[in-house]
């Protein structure tokens, strides 16, 4: 295939890598798709990611159905197909589902995330935590958008993490981020001592003062 579409099937093994590369992943868990119109790249199942090649990705309808599948999908398409047709969901959309340590752990202790950091401004505010369900269903598919609501991140209970971003380029920074606000929150929590948590209403303060958060600072006379 070629064109958008092998674009994201190639951002997709890239994105793959750089989860493995970064520890957000164990041997071939996790898993990415990307959007491309009314397209979705999806990592294949039980992929090596160091030998994964663009032309095993394959390439669903929005709604999930096989368009070009040249191996098994992840089991996690149906959460894929929600979370990029959810309301406000956008082309060039990127979804990662990690298996990282700190968000994992966090998952099997908390509902939602304590507001220990600031950074929990990057994904809307306090990130949610969906009850556990079972890998590759509906239920965990279902469970993972209503936690997503209003959120660009969202732990699974017992199981990992996922995170939405706007284009490929973000992805990643926002996954480490995501991992960062978990761990900083985990260890806080193992002290036994009381939490220091931060307003929702300055989450929301900080979430406007990193709207251009890493831009270059525009000239002073706007030019």
């Amino acid at each position: 295939m070629s064109g958008p579409v092998r674009g994201a099937r190639a951002a997709v093994v890239d994105l793959c890598r750089a989860m493995a590369g970064r520890g957000l992943v164990v041997g071939t868990a996790g898993n990415v798709s990307v959007r491309e119109g009314d397209l979705l790249a999806v990592s294949p199942a039980g992929t090596p990611y160091a030998t994964m090649t663009a032309d095993m990705v394959g390439v669903h309808a929005l709604d999930g159905t096989p368009v070009h599948t040249p191996l098994r999908p992840t089991s996690e398409l149906a959460l894929h197909a929600l979370v990029h047709t959810r309301p406000g969901a956008a082309d060039g959309e990127v979804v990662l589902h990690t298996h990282a340590p700190a968000s994992t752990a966090l998952s099997t202790v908390v509902d939602e995330v304590p507001l220990t950091h600031y950074y929990a401004a990057f994904f809307g505010g306090a990130v949610r935590v969906a009850p556990y369900a079972r890998f590759g269903t509906d239920a965990l598919a279902r469970a993972v958008l209503d936690a997503l609501r209003d959120r660009s991140a969202a732990l699974m209970g017992n199981h990992g993490a996922v995170l939405v971003s706007a284009d490929a380029a973000a992805a990643l920074d926002r996954a480490a981020y995501l991992e960062y606000v978990c761990d900083v929150a985990l260890r806080a929590l193992s002290t036994g001592l009381p939490l220091r948590t931060l307003d929702p209403a300055e989450i929301e303060d900080v979430r406007a003062g990193l709207a251009g958060y890493g831009r270059p600072v525009p000239p002073a006379d706007g030019s």
